[in-house]
């Protein structure tokens, strides 16, 4: 028997693009899904958004403009009153004691007082003790050193000043004795005045100077007594 060449198989194929079928049913036959076979899904069409564009930062949100007020009536402003008064500080009051003593015994009165003082445990700089009549004899004695050292410890503050009623010089001390052992009645009442300026608590007289209290005359000698 003659062999014949095999026939090479052809595969059918699809026209190109602008290429006619050649019949009707095979462009069907293209068109319609075999029975049986996976359903031909239809493209998605993704649309995507356009980016934004970048622009200008808003700004800071301005402040609310205040709302007028409904009443009608404009806001009244109370105006300030005068400032409250302040208390004046309170004048320290000075305690007045009297020693009853003639002009003769006026000196040893107050050396005891100074003692009694001491004793209670006042400090030597707070007291000065201040003569009506004659110097009291430490002061003599101080002023025989001159008067540059005499004037020296009244600014050293650190002991027991002795000076004349007189004394011109600011100085105030915590207690004042005042002996009256001479002059004049108004002479005394003078010194009084000035001695009670210059103390800041307490006041010691001997003698009779100033306003006498109604016990000072029965008072015993060298016993201070309060006016």
């Amino acid at each position: 028997m003659p062999v014949f060449p095999e026939e090479p198989e052809i595969h059918e194929s699809l026209p190109g693009p602008g290429v006619p079928f050649p019949r009707e049913s095979d462009a069907q036959a293209l068109h319609t899904p075999a029975t049986g076979g996976a359903p031909t899904t239809a493209p998605t069409t993704v649309t995507v958004a356009p980016l934004p564009v970048p622009g200008p930062r808003p700004g800071p949100p301005r402040p609310a403009t205040p709302r007028a007020d409904r009443s009608g009536l404009p806001r009244l402003i109370p105006k300030p009153g005068p400032a409250p008064r302040r208390p004046a500080p309170a004048t320290p009051q000075v305690e007045v004691q009297r020693v009853a003593a003639t002009p003769a015994q006026a000196l040893d009165r107050a050396d005891d007082t100074v003692d009694q003082l001491l004793d209670s445990g006042r400090n030597p700089g707070d007291i000065l003790v201040l003569t009506v009549g004659e110097a009291h004899p430490w002061q003599q004695h101080e002023l025989s050193f001159g008067e540059e050292r005499y004037w020296a410890q009244l600014t050293e503050g650190g002991d027991v000043f002795y000076a004349d009623a007189a004394l011109t010089r600011p100085v105030r001390r915590e207690v004042v004795v005042l002996v009256v052992n001479g002059g004049s009645a108004a002479r005394a009442a003078e010194a009084y005045t000035e001695a009670i300026g210059r103390a800041t608590a307490l006041l010691v007289v001997c003698g009779e100077a100033g306003p006498v209290a109604a016990d000072a005359a029965g008072a015993a000698p060298g016993r201070p007594v309060k006016a």
